[in-house]
Order: structure tokens, then C-alpha cells, then sequence
């Protein structure tokens, strides 16, 4: 088993792509703690039991992991590797059951139409590109013409995500939606 590793333009954080599916069509998990996984992610919990480890995001076909502020990439990466192939290998699922956590939007009935173009684009121009960068973006609502979005997984306190929001995803958002004013990140 060959597992491609990619940076970020999170410098904590490092993309690995197995060569297979991860979540499949199945969205994506996102695991800031090993406490967090146990029971949830037989994948994840394998990746925070190396040490050194912060979070653990799982795309469609990426791993992604942020190592410990201390921690030291020359050392970890290897034994992430190592992780994922012996999941892969032992035949493991990724994750147990699929019962997804459903998280709660806060928008307006009447704001319907724009939340719906909204997702839109974030679906088809956002999300592709923010997954290339082992990421993804999450909507969390819309209230008087402010978005409100979650970054998770590389773009999870990476140093360039504010301004990706505001000088990429605001802008796009303004100028195809009038009734956007501006986007904001929320952390859950």
C-alpha cells in the first residue's frame, strides 16, 4: 500500500491520501481529541494512539492531521503512516455505524431561497477547493446578510483561513448573492 502525503498551508497540519476511500459519499468526520473518536472512528483513534497528534479530519478520499504545537513532523509522519496503512490493512471500517451528527443551521424560513444559493455555491466552487487543501466548509446559518461558516480539518485554525473567508469565499458569495453583507467563522 502506497499513501501520498501532501502539505497544507496549514504548516501543523499534512494531508495523506491512501489511495482508496475514506468516507466514500458518506460527508466527512472531523476529531479534535482521541476521546472524541473512541468508539467513532476505529481509523481516527488508531491516528491519535501514535502520540503528538491534535486532530484528525476525514475527507472523501484524504486523511487529514494536525500534529501537537510541540510535536515535530520529521518524527510523526512516519508513524501516521504507519497508522493508516495497519487500519487499512487489519480491513478496519473507517467509522462505526454512519450516523452522522446533524448540526443545527440557524437561518430564517423566509431567507429559504438565499440560504439554498448559498450551499450552492459553497458546494460547487468552495468545498472542491478547500478539500484540495484537505479541509472542508461547513454552513452554519444566515442572518441579516451575515454567513456564518466552520472551517474544519487543515482550514481549522490555519493561519490563512480568515483570509480566505473574507477576501475569497465573501467576495464570491457578495457578488452572486446581493443579500450577503459578509461572512464570518464560527468555531462549532
Amino acid at each position: 500500500m502506497f499513501i501520498e502525503t501532501e502539505g497544507t498551508p496549514n504548516p501543523a497540519t499534512l494531508k495523506f491520501l491512501p489511495g482508496r476511500d475514506v468516507m466514500g459519499g458518506r460527508g466527512t468526520a472531523d476529531f479534535t481529541g482521541a476521546a472524541e473518536a473512541e468508539g467513532r472512528s476505529p481509523l481516527a483513534a488508531r491516528i491519535f494512539g501514535v502520540g503528538d497528534v491534535a486532530r484528525v479530519f476525514l475527507g472523501n478520499d484524504f486523511v487529514t492531521v494536525t500534529k501537537a504545537e510541540d510535536a515535530d513532523w520529521q518524527r510523526l509522519k512516519p508513524r501516521v503512516l504507519g497508522a493508516i496503512m495497519e487500519h487499512y490493512l487489519a480491513g478496519l471500517p473507517v467509522v462505526e455505524g454512519v450516523e452522522e451528527a446533524v448540526e443545527d443551521e440557524d437561518f430564517d424560513a423566509a431567507d429559504g431561497e438565499v440560504v439554498a444559493q448559498i450551499k450552492e455555491l459553497l458546494d460547487t466552487r468552495v468545498r472542491p477547493a478547500v478539500a484540495g487543501d484537505g479541509g472542508d466548509i461547513v454552513f452554519r446559518g444566515f442572518r441579516e446578510g451575515v454567513v456564518r461558516l466552520r472551517m474544519q480539518g487543515a482550514c481549522s485554525g490555519c493561519p490563512s483561513s480568515r483570509a480566505t473567508l473574507k477576501h475569497g469565499v465573501e467576495t464570491m458569495l457578495r457578488h452572486y448573492v446581493p443579500e450577503v453583507v459578509r461572512v464570518e467563522q464560527v468555531e462549532a
